[in-house]
């Protein structure tokens, strides 16, 4: 699901993700098989995140247990335009608040407008930019 996602971004011209980062043994090495959720229409996963007790890389300086921390937000092209990403991030807000950390937490690439516009939709506000590993990022955080 998330190489569709990954390739159609790519060749629409909006890379986000390489394509071969998303192997199970890779995703694996940061995010846990516990910290999937997945979305189904019928038998085909449509939608998936990954949802983190912690993020040393992005939130170095966060106190244990304040926050969730949303990872690899992805609709698979055949399903999107049905609100399913709003359906996630809604989904990923309940767990948060089921598991007692007042945030929910995020972090994307700072020229990607509308994904900024679909997190800001969902009420998230922007923390700040920083530079991790390269990359150019706005940290977004959501009180659950």
């Amino acid at each position: 699901m998330l190489t569709a996602t990954a390739a159609n971004l790519a060749a629409l011209g909006r890379p986000l993700w390489p394509v071969p980062s998303l192997t199970p043994e890779r995703l694996e090495r940061h995010y846990p098989a516990e910290s999937w959720r997945v979305a189904w229409l019928g038998d085909r996963p449509v939608g998936a995140f990954a949802l983190i007790p912690e993020d040393p890389l992005f939130w170095p300086e966060a106190a244990p247990g304040e926050a969730r921390y949303l990872h690899k937000l992805g609709v698979h092209p055949d399903a999107q335009g049905r609100r399913l990403a709003s359906l996630l991030l809604e989904e990923a807000r309940r767990e948060t608040r089921v598991a007692g950390a007042p945030f929910l937490r995020l972090d994307t690439a700072a020229g990607r407008p509308k994904l900024r516009a679909l997190y800001e939709a969902a009420g998230f506000r922007a923390v700040d930019e920083q530079h991790v590993r390269g990359f150019h990022v706005v940290r977004y955080e959501l009180s659950v």
